[in-house]
């Protein structure tokens, strides 16, 4: 695995934010290199959170006989010195910005931006519903109503397995790299031979993560009106993934399509998504560094950080639009013949069931890929690829505003400790 500094930050975490499934890559510089000359290699391992102690080559961990705060110890080479009075040190600093902003980003991704995750899914796989809700405020509108009739966890359910969907997908990737010679990065020289395999190893992970997807697309579309609280856990998305790839466990309808017809579209919006988010936030950076008038200081957390997240954020949020249709297919090929009850995105409010929103079972019946392209585009127009896109963007929207919100308050905190 390529080297990191531990006071640089490679990304937005695992993406896609949107999307459990796929990891994206990020950036990670060479060190010793100036900024616009360094090169960037492309990987997917978890990023490590900015400011966090790491130890590298040519660093020890301090013992317990040397002081830390003492001049010209050891201690105070690897940056344990304790911080003067009053005046913060710009490593202690940059550390703590980069651990702020690190958790910033992974939290809004991971956690907050969970509830547009949810209705976009309900709008996707919703083909009865009236309202596409291609504007934000249509979707916040009625996520809202559904959180007061049903409580706050309406909206945050099947997080868990989100989560876990994420850990075998890395876990997969990182088996079948060591077991097989398909590259899990690609080097700055990369040649068409290790791209292809390095995608191939993309499509592959897909696969394997799929029936685990599956069951966490589930969780994450099931109405919390008919969800059995005493059957459920955490580890019901790895059970109901492994009966889905077995054919065992619960009993579902007749036009449940088997794993094999989803092999191709989670293959393709796997490697589609990755390879347009990496492509975006690599000439994203390529721009920023191009359009640059001065050097970028790499002491500077706001020339450390930003750009690559910045890079991330628009990488993720091109390739997430244009993989939409694909997803919207995948999503509801998934559903079909699972017996799953969603809520109603249309609104609607049931006076029988205390004011709570309607629900409604998913009974499409399409034969496959092909079948469910045709049917959407001639009984939804096109705009039916679309279902939940105001969700999406709600999601970017508050990524976006909270990453300009702690870029404006660590750009405070970097003048009061100049003026102090």
């Amino acid at each position: 695995m390529t080297s990191r500094r531990p006071d640089s930050f490679d990304g937005l975490g695992y993406r896609g934010r949107d999307d459990p499934l796929y990891g994206a890559g990020y950036p990670v510089r060479s060190a010793g290199a100036p900024a616009e000359l360094q090169h960037h290699h492309w990987v997917t391992t978890p990023p490590d959170i900015p400011g966090s102690r790491n130890l590298h080559h040519g660093e020890r961990t301090p013992m317990y006989d040397e002081p830390q705060g003492e001049p010209g110890g050891a201690a105070a080479a690897a940056g344990w010195d304790a911080p003067q009075p009053g005046v913060p040190p710009a490593e202690q600093l940059n550390r703590f910005a980069g651990f702020g902003i690190g958790l910033v980003s992974l939290f809004t991704e991971n956690v907050l931006a969970h509830p547009c995750i949810v209705f976009r899914r309900q709008c996707q796989v919703n083909y009865h519903a009236r309202c596409y809700h291609l504007a934000p405020f249509s979707a916040v509108t009625v996520m809202y109503s559904i959180t007061k009739a049903q409580g706050v966890k309406a909206l945050w359910k099947g997080m868990g397995s989100t989560f876990i969907v994420h850990g075998i997908t890395l876990g997969a990737e990182g088996i079948i790299s060591e077991f097989t010679p398909l590259p899990r990065e690609l080097p700055h020289r990369w040649s068409w031979k290790q791209l292809a395999g390095h995608l191939l190893l993309k499509g592959l992970t897909a696969v394997v993560a799929l029936p685990f997807y599956c069951a966490s697309l589930i969780e994450t579309v099931q109405s919390e009106i008919v969800r059995d609280e005493s059957s459920s856990g955490l580890l019901d998305c790895v059970r109901e993934g492994v009966a889905r790839l077995l054919g065992v466990g619960a009993p579902h309808s007749r036009r449940l399509l088997p794993l094999s017809c989803l092999l191709l579209p989670a293959a393709m919006h796997a490697v589609l998504r990755y390879a347009i988010s990496t492509s975006i936030q690599r000439a994203a950076l390529w721009l920023h560094q191009r359009g640059r008038k001065q050097r970028a200081d790499p002491s500077n957390p706001l020339d450390a950080y930003f750009p690559e997240l910045a890079a991330a954020w628009a990488g993720s949020l091109v390739a997430d639009i244009v993989v939409f249709p694909l997803e919207t297919v995948l999503h509801r090929l998934a559903l079909q013949g699972t017996r799953t009850i969603i809520d109603a995105t249309d609104g609607a409010v049931a006076s029988m069931n205390g004011g709570s929103p309607l629900v409604m079972p998913v009974n499409t019946q399409y034969d496959g890929f092909s079948d469910c392209l045709n049917n959407i585009r001639c009984k939804e127009s096109g705009a039916g690829f679309y279902r939940g896109f105001g969700a999406l963007a709600a999601q970017y929207a508050l990524h976006g505003a909270l990453l300009a919100a702690a870029r404006t308050l660590l750009r405070l905190l970097l003048l009061d400790a100049k003026a102090s």
